[in-house]
This record gives C-alpha cells, structure tokens and sequence, in this order.
C-alpha cells in the first residue's frame, strides 16, 4: 500500500526477500519464464516467486510479455542504482 513516503514504500518493497535477486537476475533487460527465474535465484519457492513477481509488476518494474522483464521503469531505477552497486564493490573490497 502507498504511503506519502515513496523512498519508504520503495525500500519496503525491496527488503521483502528475493525481490532484489529478482531485479539482479532481470538487469540484462531480456525476459525469463518464471521458471527460468527460479532456477536462477536458487532456493526460492514457486510461490514466493509469483508473490515477489506479482508485487513488482503491482509497482511498475516487472512486466510480463513472453517471459519477465523489466520495464523502462525498472531499467531507469537499476541505472540510478549503479553507483550504489559500485560503492557496495568498494566497500566489500576496504572489509576484507
């Protein structure tokens, strides 16, 4: 449900689990059946994926057209995450 806070609603959605894994296993910008998607995030169950699926296409980043993919949308929203996904490389660098 929206609330007046979109980087809280945003951030909500992305902490349920599998739903950045699912972004990750998209980021190419190709499609994949569910069933491919779910031999590529590994331990998910059919179910929670449809459920993680179901709620990112409720958001406008996922979309069904011969396979998942993401919309423009949600290919907008992985580029504005690549220099986070660039400090994360840092980071894990400098911890080790």
């Amino acid at each position: 449900m929206p609330t007046a806070q979109p980087i809280a609603d945003l951030l909500d959605l992305f902490c349920r689990r599998w739903s950045l894994r699912i972004l990750w296993e998209l980021r190419d910008g190709g499609s994949m059946t569910s069933r491919a998607l779910r031999a590529a995030c590994g331990g998910v169950s059919a179910g929670v994926l449809q459920q993680r699926l179901d709620e990112l296409r409720s958001a406008g980043i996922v979309t069904v057209n011969g396979g998942y993919r993401l919309t423009p949308d949600g290919l907008d929203l992985l580029a504005r995450m690549a220099p986070l996904e660039e400090w994360a490389e840092a980071w894990a660098h400098r911890s080790t």
